[in-house]
């Protein structure tokens, strides 16, 4: 067992611009990534959204002033979508780290386990708002998508606690996830499931006037909360019973994220019994 204790405070500086920078040099390599994180939110936002307006314009709710169109409600949770999305793809490449073996090599440095971790959750994080304001960027000339524009530095650190948080809920799946090509299948029930059953497409009394157990399953997804966050603060307005609760479900899952990550358990598990 390491002791961080024994570690200069200097070399965890020096983790951190060690993680981000290969994480972004790995990112410009693959542009083809940056591009199709594009499209899925341009899809919902350009072609969906024409389709939903004139039956879906959404009435005047906080943090909206006046009422407002379906591409202006959706355009926030279609941001926290690329969140979601580069989150999960990111924890994709820490199985496919831990079996080549370049996780296990940076898991022998002196530094505790929490933050090497911590380092690539900020890492991923960083990535994923560079692809947000792109979007932002893209719907502003698409759709004519205008938030305040105070609104878009106030949005930021609502981004990364969203983006944290599921930058976390994709390494604890990872850290369970033994072999590589299961993790395909465990993210097609973990994204679609969090994105649709969310206020991200629809407000919640849309949803509970629909069905009230499909509007408690809402309330109980922690992507809402994240959702409802990022779109207050892209208004210049803090909603606190969102920004509690999902800093409460970031700071459980990075825990059990950390807790869970296992190299050793996962090698033996993946070749050990005949």
């Amino acid at each position: 067992m390491n002791s961080p204790l024994l570690v200069p405070r200097l070399a965890y500086w020096h983790c951190l611009r060690g993680v981000l920078a290969r994480e972004f040099r790995r990112f410009m390599q693959q542009r083809s990534r940056f591009l199709s994180a594009l499209v899925r939110p341009l899809l919902w936002l350009v072609v969906f959204a024409a389709g939903f307006r004139a039956a879906l314009g959404v009435a005047i709710i906080p943090p909206y002033q006046t009422y407002v169109t379906y591409e202006t409600y959706i355009a926030p949770g279609l941001c926290c979508m690329i969140l979601l999305f580069n989150g999960m793809q990111s924890s994709l490449s820490m199985v496919y780290d831990r079996e080549m073996g370049s996780m296990r090599v940076l898991l022998m440095s002196p530094l505790p386990r929490a933050w090497l971790l911590l380092c690539k959750l900020v890492a991923i994080a960083l990535i994923s708002l560079t692809q947000v304001y792109a979007f932002l960027a893209l719907a502003w000339l698409l759709v004519g998508f205008e938030p305040p524009l105070a609104g878009l530095v106030t949005v930021l650190p609502a981004l990364l606690l969203t983006a944290l948080l599921l930058g976390a809920i994709g390494l604890l799946l990872s850290s369970r996830i033994r072999q590589l090509e299961n993790f395909a299948g465990v993210m097609n029930f973990v994204i679609f499931p969090m994105f649709f059953i969310s206020s991200a497409l629809y407000p919640l009394w849309k949803m509970r006037e629909a069905s009230e157990w499909l509007y408690w399953a809402c309330i109980l997804n922690p992507f809402t909360h994240a959702v409802e966050l990022v779109r207050h603060a892209l208004y210049l307005e803090l909603n606190l019973p969102a920004l509690a609760i999902t800093a409460g479900a970031t700071v459980t899952f990075t825990l059990l994220a950390v807790l869970g990550f296992n190299p050793e358990r996962a090698a033996r598990g993946k070749g050990g019994r005949p």
